[in-house]
């Protein structure tokens, strides 16, 4: 079995399977803590509403013959419990079936969520998980040696991954081609983080370098991936280095850190000893295991062969003048094509939400909702949220961009508001109502930018606003139901 046993890569299993389990913790947790309020029975795009009109081959789901929001709870729960034990890697001290029905388990119950989440999950990471969960299922346990025809797969997916996002930005955007997209990026990105301006204020030559440096690690580097051993383990490495640079310089959910886990399969136990060796750890001799039973080479190679068959869509994908970026390919999210900031945004404009309870709304004084990570008072420090993801905050996002689909949302949304509806509410960092009822609504427009060193110390803003005009004017709940 020596062309099937990968005995060099033991440490890389354990950093997959524990980590992938890890980001699915972190999936189910927002499940359980957004999804009834944004799509439950009385979310604002509410599953049955889609079920009703989407067949169940189109959308594979759990909740497609029967939904309710005492579901999603049970849902979310098995998911948290059942990843923890990953997590912890009680599965994996038992038979290669053990963890395998494990990852089958998530894998099924987070493409549940995904299929129905609309737009609300429609991130191309929402596919990686998927993706990168049902291989880990097969990477089976201690008891038997890593199988390699998954590892391979799993670094066919990290070049995916990267090359995809490298030639989206070539493809997409001249920004990205004269490298100056990184002018831009640190300030209009989807959710910045507390270090985003900062790095918006680096000097511009740094940030040419910066975008250098990420053209090298998303077009080059990855093929670093099809020479195991050292070659590979420095080229995930590199990657690793790129996406950690990444996660301090903004918040994109659980995309850096996932890719960072998914990188760690291509790292060699000899990489890893030569590495912890310099800091003094020693990982002690690898217990030896015996051979894979044959049902399991059999679903394995059943597995590889599948996923190669499948493999012929991003393929193309990549190598198409039209390049799609975060598509699938099939209703199950298996070998999807991936890439991310094919065009960069030139100046920030946020939809700030305001309301009042005085009567007259041409004469009130209006107040504004504060949002977790989405800007919106100058002063405050945006927040590191990632791995978490904000979804309401990110469809804030989308909309000042002037994403129509959005507004399918958005509208129910400002009708909770006008109910004070709890759930709604607990979505938000700041509620300048306590919980009742506005009289009024009211959608305004603003561009933000980051506040220079000298604005900074002169105001204490971090953030530099000017008013652009109204998304949605003043609204109460009679004009509210003529809009929707």
């Amino acid at each position: 079995m020596e062309w099937f046993d990968a005995d060099g890569y033991t440490l890389a299993r354990a950093l997959v399977q524990r980590g992938v389990a890890a980001v699915h913790v972190v999936a189910f947790v927002a499940v359980l803590r957004q999804f009834r309020p944004l799509l439950g029975e009385r979310g604002l795009l509410p599953v049955r509403a889609l079920t009703a009109r989407v067949p169940f081959r189109a959308s594979p789901s759990l909740f497609h013959r029967w939904y309710s929001d005492r579901l999603v709870v049970l849902v979310g729960w098995v998911g948290v419990v059942v990843a923890l034990t990953l997590v912890v890697g009680l599965p994996q001290q038992g038979p290669p079936w053990l963890p395998l029905l494990a990852f089958a388990v998530l894998w099924v119950l987070y493409l549940s969520v995904v299929n129905v989440g609309q737009v609300f999950y429609g991130f191309g990471w929402e596919s990686l998980l998927l993706e990168a969960g049902f291989l880990a299922a097969f990477l089976g346990s201690d008891n038997v040696p890593p199988p390699l025809p998954v590892l391979v797969l799993l670094w066919w997916l990290v070049l995916r991954l990267e090359l995809g996002a490298g030639l989206i930005k070539m493809r997409g955007d001249r920004a990205w081609r004269d490298l100056t997209a990184l002018y831009y990026h640190h300030e209009t990105q989807p959710m910045p983080g507390p270090l985003s301006r900062l790095f918006h204020l680096l000097p511009r030559p740094l940030h040419r370098v910066e975008v250098l440096a990420n053209h090298a690690t998303q077009l080059v580097v990855p093929f670093g991936l099809l020479v195991p051993g050292p070659v590979a383990s420095t080229a995930a490495a590199i990657m690793i280095a790129t996406q950690l640079w990444l996660v301090l310089s903004g918040n994109f959910a659980w995309l850096n850190w996932l890719t960072i886990v998914l990188a760690c399969s291509a790292i060699d136990d000899a990489s890893w000893r030569w590495a912890l060796g310099l800091v003094g750890v020693d990982l002690g001799p690898v217990a030896p295991v015996g051979d894979p039973p044959a049902w399991y080479v059999v679903v394995v190679l059943a597995v590889a062969a599948l996923c190669l068959w499948l493999s012929r869509h991003p393929l193309r994908n990549l190598l198409s003048r039209h390049q799609a970026m975060n598509a699938s390919f099939n209703a199950l999210h298996l070998v999807n094509a991936y890439g991310a900031f094919g065009s960069v945004t030139r100046q920030r404009t946020e939809v700030v939400v305001e309301g009042t309870r005085d009567a007259d709304p041409g004469s009130a004084t209006w107040l504004e909702y504060e949002f977790r990570g989405k800007p919106t008072d100058v002063r405050r420090l945006p927040r590191q949220y990632a791995p978490y993801h904000l979804r309401l905050d990110w469809g804030m996002w989308f909309l000042a961009l002037g994403s129509s689909s959005q507004l399918r949302w958005f509208v129910p949304f400002l009708g909770r508001l006008l109910d004070a509806d709890g759930p709604t509410l607990r979505l938000l960092a700041h509620d300048p109502f306590d919980g009742a009822p506005p009289r009024w609504v009211r959608a305004r427009l603003y561009r933000y930018r980051f506040a220079t060193r000298e604005q900074r110390r002169a105001t204490g803003q971090r953030w530099v606003r000017e008013a652009e005009g109204l998304l949605v004017d003043a609204t109460d709940r009679a004009r509210l139901a003529r809009l929707q």
